[in-house]
Order: C-alpha cells, then sequence, then structure tokens
C-alpha cells in the first residue's frame, strides 16, 4: 500500500517534470521540497533518482492493459490502444520531452527500457500465441510486427503527427493493416 508521504514524492516528481525540469536538472532535493518530505524520506524507500523516475513514470503510463487471450486481433487492438496513452494529462507536457533525454544518455534510455519491456513483453506474448495458433505466419519476426504495430500509434500520439486522424478507430485501423501483411495464408 501507498504512503501519503509516497503519494506526494511521485506527484511531486511528475509536477517537476511537467514544470519542464529535465531528468539531469530533476533532483531529489528539489522533488522533496516540493514534496514536503525530507530527503531521507525519499532515500528510505527509492535508493536513487532512476528508481524513483521509474516508479513516478509507470504511474504516468497507467497500468499496463491485459489481453483476455480469446483473439489476437482483440489482444493486439487492446495493447496497440494503450501506446502512447496516458492516464495523466502531465504526460502530454512530459512524454516528448523524455525522447530525446533517451537518445542522448544510456542512463536514460535504459530507464525508458525499464518502463515499456512490460508492455512489449505482453505483445510478444499475443504475437507468439498467434504463430503458435497458425492465426499468424509461422515465419513471422515478432519484433518487426510490434515495431509495425506500435510506430504508427505512437508517432500519431506523441507527435500528433496527422491532426486530422481519428484516435479513437485508429489502434483497429492499424492492427486489420497489419494484420493483412502477417496472418497465416
Amino acid at each position: 500500500m501507498t504512503s501519503a508521504a509516497d503519494e506526494a514524492i511521485v506527484e511531486a516528481t511528475l509536477d517537476l517534470l511537467a514544470d519542464g525540469n529535465t531528468i539531469e536538472t530533476l533532483t531529489i532535493e528539489a522533488i522533496a521540497a516540493r514534496a514536503g518530505v525530507g530527503k531521507n524520506t525519499i532515500y528510505r524507500r527509492w535508493p536513487g533518482k532512476n528508481a524513483l523516475l521509474i516508479d513516478a513514470l509507470r504511474r504516468l503510463k497507467g497500468i499496463v492493459p491485459q489481453p483476455a487471450g480469446h483473439s489476437v486481433r482483440d489482444d493486439l487492438v487492446l495493447l496497440v490502444g494503450a501506446v502512447g496513452h496516458n492516464i495523466d494529462p502531465r504526460a502530454a507536457k512530459i512524454m516528448p520531452c523524455l525522447v530525446p533525454e533517451a537518445n542522448r544518455s544510456p542512463d536514460h534510455y535504459q530507464l525508458y527500457q525499464n518502463i515499456i519491456e512490460p508492455r512489449r513483453t505482453l505483445m510478444r506474448e499475443v504475437l507468439r500465441r498467434g504463430v503458435r495458433s497458425g492465426e499468424l505466419r509461422a515465419d513471422l519476426d515478432v519484433e518487426v510486427a510490434m515495431a509495425l504495430l506500435t510506430g504508427p500509434m505512437l508517432i500519431q500520439r506523441l507527435l500528433r503527427w496527422h491532426p486530422d486522424l481519428d484516435e479513437v478507430p485508429l489502434p483497429e485501423r492499424i492492427v486489420d493493416g497489419v494484420l493483412e501483411g502477417i496472418r497465416a495464408r
């Protein structure tokens, strides 16, 4: 169970990032001051800034959707619909700023990988299930299929690449388009 202090610390971290602080400039001192706690309170809960950032950014992303396992298509629509979708409105300010930092720093890149890997693992499992069941091609390159499925959704949500594209049916349209190429024949 999360304590009030934990909640305040995570919220302060997200607020500071939304205010324009970068991962590099964000300090435990600033987080503690914003949360109204001492630095030791933070260090008792997290071993360092990166561990705190992982928890804060996971909170920003929300709970990983759990596929029902009945239909590869439906499970992929669920997972693609979650790509770039964040439950917290601060994400619109925070996530685009993290991309350059992940590209500049191996540590920040690893932080990003730690946050998204559980989501990729789920999609891998759905695709592999589709190969095993014969719904998808036996020679499917799962990693490329994941890129084909997530790339369009991510670019639309992160960059608003096409302003006239309706995001509501977009996950289904992406999945159906990609499935045409990866279905078993």
